[in-house]
């Protein structure tokens, strides 16, 4: 079994696709095609949503940055007891933090306006425990004193990055993940400047993690 595995990966590797097996220990071991799945950033959520049961940690669960929740939908069925807050414009970019990030970091524009609230909730298993906030971050946290046990952010752009981190990192509970996505791909320099910048100031340390898009990991 494992020569036929072995000699199919071989084959399936000349045409960059690759099998990807999860923790031989993990009961919920999965073999899947890496280009069907960012398997290494969902398999890693999975595994950090069970510290967080297993450690009791209390708090939310956000992301910052949703689009069309892709990976909503993963942090909403692995969390099936938290209150779970989505941040997005819902609108794509803020013009001026684009048009900042072009200057200073070259990053090319993206249209990411082709989504609603209503598509990212019909995605979600648990759409009662989602709670919507749709505008300009951090404008829309003027109402919340929440603390967070995991959070998500994928805003690619520095300064929203930096918004993020400033918000949740202090409201993050010990034992608590923020996962930030971008941080090793090149078209979004400045969320590697911004996760580095904001670290080092506050004395954090960082695991990034070899995800599609080269996410990073900031715990408490």
């Amino acid at each position: 079994m494992k020569f036929l595995y072995r000699s199919f990966s071989k084959l399936l590797s000349r045409w960059n696709f690759y099998f990807i097996r999860s923790l031989l220990y993990d009961p919920k071991d999965r073999i899947l095609l890496k280009e069907n799945l960012d398997f290494v950033r969902h398999k890693i959520l999975e595994l950090c949503s069970a510290e967080i049961d297993k450690n009791k940690v209390s708090g939310d669960v956000a992301e910052l940055g949703v689009y069309k929740g892709d990976f909503a939908k993963e942090i909403n069925e692995v969390f099936p007891n938290k209150t779970f807050f989505l941040f997005d414009t819902f609108s794509g970019f803020d013009k001026k933090e684009m048009e900042k990030d072009q200057q200073q970091f070259g990053t090319n524009y993206q249209c990411f306006s082709d989504t609603t609230i209503e598509l990212v909730r019909k995605r979600m298993k648990y759409p009662d425990l989602c709670v919507f906030k749709k505008g300009y971050f951090p404008d829309t946290t003027n109402d919340m004193d929440n603390k967070f046990c995991f959070v998500s952010i994928d805003v690619d752009l520095y300064d929203p990055i930096i918004n993020g981190l400033n918000f949740f990192y202090p409201r993050l509970e010990k034992n608590g993940y923020i996962f930030v996505h971008d941080f090793n791909n090149k078209e979004f320099k400045g969320a590697r400047t911004a996760v580095i910048e904001y670290c080092l100031q506050n004395n954090i340390g960082y695991v990034p993690i070899p995800d599609v898009s080269g996410s990073v990991i900031i715990t408490k």
